[in-house]
């Protein structure tokens, strides 16, 4: 898992996995995973089975904004201990460039070492 993304330990033992469904919600606009945009802040995974997902998109005028959280709702029930899965969008802090990882700056062309932190 990304050392960007904050896990607590139940969702930390899920890691392949998530990373394994994350890679497969694409963001329609750029074309990239979610995972490799940098998009998620936050997944936790408590007693009951509950994942929560903090999230964010690099614009508000994102036209998936409800299509990419339907998505990871419906990708993660498949994973046996989820039970149930909130998706919640904040705004702060800001997606920046430089959140996108270097598989996915290579993969949107842009240079891996071109971006400034």
């Amino acid at each position: 898992m990304r050392a960007d993304i904050k896990l607590n330990p139940r969702a930390a033992a899920l890691e392949t996995q998530l990373v394994d469904k994350f890679e497969k919600i694409i963001e329609p606009e750029i074309g990239l995973d979610i995972y490799n945009l940098g998009f998620l802040y936050e997944i936790t995974l408590d007693e009951t089975g509950h994942y929560r997902v903090v999230m964010t998109f690099s614009e508000a005028g994102c036209s998936c904004i409800g299509e990419v959280p339907a998505a990871i709702k419906a990708t993660l029930v498949d994973i046996e201990g989820i039970n149930s899965v909130a998706v919640d969008v904040v705004w702060a802090p800001v997606w920046k460039m430089t959140r996108i990882s270097r598989l996915g700056r290579i993969a949107l062309g842009i240079s891996p070492a071109g971006l400034v932190h």
